[in-house]
């Protein structure tokens, strides 16, 4: 059986970078269409119910906004 996960981002960290986005291979991850209090337009999590806890969007984002919780 597949892991489970859920990602969370934390809105207010994220600068929209969206390294997570391209780093997801189950393409859980997508940029918000709202922007944060900063201005910038995070990723959010669009399709959690695809995420295989891979760790790989908490891996490569430089601004540690991604939390990956194995379910």
């Amino acid at each position: 059986m597949a892991n489970k996960g859920k990602p969370e981002i934390d809105r207010e960290r994220c600068k929209g970078c969206h390294l997570c986005v391209r780093a997801c291979p189950t393409k859980v991850l997508e940029p918000d269409s709202e922007p944060n209090s900063w201005g910038y337009y995070p990723a959010k999590a669009a399709h959690v119910d695809k995420c295989i806890a891979c760790g790989n969007c908490y891996a490569v984002c430089p601004d540690v906004a991604v939390t990956v919780y194995k379910l």
